[in-house]
Order: C-alpha cells, then sequence, then structure tokens
C-alpha cells in the first residue's frame, strides 16, 4: 500500500478513477471520498449504471450510433429524412448537431478519423459502411445527400476526401458544414447557434 494513502481500497479507487482522460489524482481522490459519504444505494446505482453501460450496450447496424436496440432511436424514426446522411466522427457529434433542432436526416458515425501519425487508417473507420450505404440508396432512386461535418482540420479534411473518393462515382450530392466553423474547429465545442447554421447553410462539397 502507497503510504499516502491510509486504505489500500481507496488507493484502488483512486486509482480506478483517475484512469479516466481529464481526471488526476487528486480529483480522483476527491470524488473518491465524496462516494463513502452517500448512501449504499447510490453508489450501488452508480457502479451498476457504468457496468450495465459497458456490457449491454449496443451500436447501431445503420449507423454505428450507441443505442439500446440494434437499431438507434433515430434510426428508427420514419419521420427523418433517411436520404440525407450526415458524417460525423463521434457520438458526442451526433449529440451536438441534434441539440441544434435544425438537422432531420440520419447519421454515420465514423468512430474517428484518418490520422496516420496516431496509426488510424481507412479500415479502421466504419466508411465501407457507408459507402454501402450510400451505393444502395441511389441504387434504389432515391435523391441522395451526404453532409461532411466533421472538424475542420488536417485529420478531418482528409478523411472527408477520401470518403468523397469512394462515392463520388455514385452520383450522390456530397456537401459540407458552412464556414461558421473556423478551421480547426471541434464540432463538440461549437455552440448550437454556429452549427445549426452551418447546418442549414451547407454548401458543395469541393475536395
Amino acid at each position: 500500500m502507497n503510504k499516502n494513502y491510509p486504505s489500500r481500497l481507496l488507493e484502488d479507487a483512486v486509482d480506478a478513477i483517475s484512469s479516466l482522460p481529464g481526471v488526476g489524482k487528486r480529483s480522483a481522490l476527491r470524488l473518491a471520498l465524496h462516494l463513502l459519504k452517500q448512501p449504499q444505494e447510490n453508489v450501488h446505482h452508480f457502479t451498476a449504471s457504468i457496468n450495465a453501460l459497458r456490457d449491454e450496450v449496443k451500436y447501431c447496424r445503420e449507423c454505428r450510433m450507441i443505442a439500446d436496440e440494434h437499431l438507434c432511436s433515430i434510426c428508427a424514426d420514419r419521420s427523418r429524412d433517411h436520404n440525407t446522411i450526415c458524417v460525423v466522427e463521434s457520438v458526442r457529434d451526433v449529440m451536438s448537431i441534434e441539440n441544434t433542432g435544425q438537422y432531420r436526416g440520419v447519421y454515420h458515425v465514423l468512430g474517428g478519423i484518418i490520422s496516420p501519425i496516431n496509426g488510424v487508417s481507412p479500415s479502421d473507420l466504419n466508411i465501407r459502411d457507408l459507402v454501402q450505404r450510400v451505393k444502395k440508396l441511389v441504387e434504389e432512386g432515391n435523391d441522395a445527400e451526404v453532409i461532411f461535418a466533421l472538424n475542420g482540420d488536417v485529420e478531418g479534411e482528409t478523411t472527408a476526401f477520401y470518403i468523397y473518393r469512394q462515392i463520388s462515382g455514385t452520383g450522390v450530392r456530397v456537401s459540407s458544414l458552412a464556414r461558421g466553423l473556423g478551421f480547426g474547429d471541434d464540432l463538440e465545442y461549437a455552440d448550437e447557434l454556429t452549427l445549426g447554421r452551418s447546418i442549414v447553410n451547407r454548401q458543395e462539397f469541393r475536395p
């Protein structure tokens, strides 16, 4: 046991909590001590929720969004425009765009962006599924559109260009967010008004 901790159990809890991104040892200790002050049932509910999230969560078979069932609530909603697919990096981006209330299409979550420096290649992302979705829409005679809603940095632009080359021969309309978002901006941190306007005023994608 580390001499800085009076209990091995406390030390183990601090180590576990501090493994979360952005949580240092001091913050982890404060959180662990806070949990000790809570009623047992509250803490048990907390840990049970985390266990259930990890063990029972599913990924939508259509868009790869986090879901409780095999089809997420967005893809299951027939009132949405299923011919318009907004391509995003992560689940957090879906949540950010949904909060604007300006988009009524569906999504495709890539699960990351192409980044050779970080060892992320196209095969590591959900790009193949996206290409198949687009081809199916076009083959069925739908007037389909793909919107790139990726971060405006080099990796995001590279990812958009790669996907564009995969689907450019299908005849699908391809657009990107209007540049109310600056180069290098993360969608996650964009305010809802700016992000909403960027979607509404989207423009043709030009590689």
